[in-house]
């Protein structure tokens, strides 16, 4: 617990002498998404209660606490809020198809023996708690490549004020060209990197490659990874045209007038 401790000081501390004011409420956010997690999966336990509503909820709430309360209420941030719900959208639909053809739902059967003496009728809808592990996975990348690419762009239009719609399109599309490899290598390293010591386990288990690849356990990671791929490269069109329409259309509001 005092090495938790400390790490979090120094982490504030860093925080704090990099990034100022900013940097204390992103540390200050972290707490908050953690809260709107926890508070998540703790009604996710009611039955009664629908996951997929649950995950739209707090993916509001996270977006709004690293967007808005983060680089505070602006056109970069709304625009870049506006693209991670159309998204998100897009994304549970899709999700939702891919996890109850994949069949990633439940226990596999490495997880069975450590759980036997449970019962597993918990009247809980498992792929609709898989789509929500696989959306509450991505949210965060989603969000951070969307004020990644609004904030730039807004940049370019206030040095260049005259630039067209389709331009100013292209140079948010191009903005985003550079972060689609970086940020998917990011979110695939940060997965596996997990999950290091599950394919150690496979090993002593004996399993062959194709056992690996089949099994649901590594199917599921996979998938996250897929579909947070998926996201991201949804998302950079997505903020890109929105932003660009939001812009311009301020600026022509304003010479009619």
């Amino acid at each position: 617990m005092n090495t938790l401790v400390w790490l979090a000081a120094i982490l504030c501390i860093l925080m704090v002498l990099v990034g100022g004011r900013k940097g204390a409420r992103s540390f200050i956010a972290l707490f908050l998404n953690f809260v709107v997690v926890l508070m998540t999966v703790i009604l996710m336990l009611n039955p009664h209660n629908d996951p997929i509503i649950l995950t739209l909820m707090a993916c509001i709430g996270i977006s709004s606490i690293n967007l808005f309360y983060i680089n505070r209420v602006n056109s970069k941030t709304g625009t870049a809020f506006v693209s991670t719900l159309i998204t998100i959208a897009i994304l549970l639909f899709l999700i939702y198809l891919i996890s109850k053809k994949a069949m990633i739902q439940g226990f596999s059967e490495e997880e069975v023996e450590e759980i036997s003496i449970f019962s597993l009728y918990i009247g809980v809808d498992f792929v609709k708690i898989g789509v929500s592990m696989i959306i509450m996975s991505t949210i965060g990348a989603i969000t951070d490549v969307a004020i990644a690419i609004t904030s730039p762009m807004r940049e370019v239009f206030l040095h260049h004020p005259h630039i067209g719609r389709k331009e100013l399109f292209r140079s948010g599309l191009n903005i985003g060209r550079d972060i689609l490899g970086s940020n998917t290598n990011t979110l695939f390293f940060a997965f596996i990197g997990g999950y290091m010591a599950l394919l150690l386990w496979f090993r002593d288990l004996s399993y062959s490659v194709g056992e690996i690849v089949n099994s649901k356990v590594f199917g599921a990671e996979m998938l996250t990874i897929f579909c947070a791929g998926i996201g991201i490269a949804i998302i950079i069109p997505i903020a890109s045209g929105i932003n660009a329409w939001f812009l311009t259309r301020n600026r022509d509001k304003q010479q009619i007038l």
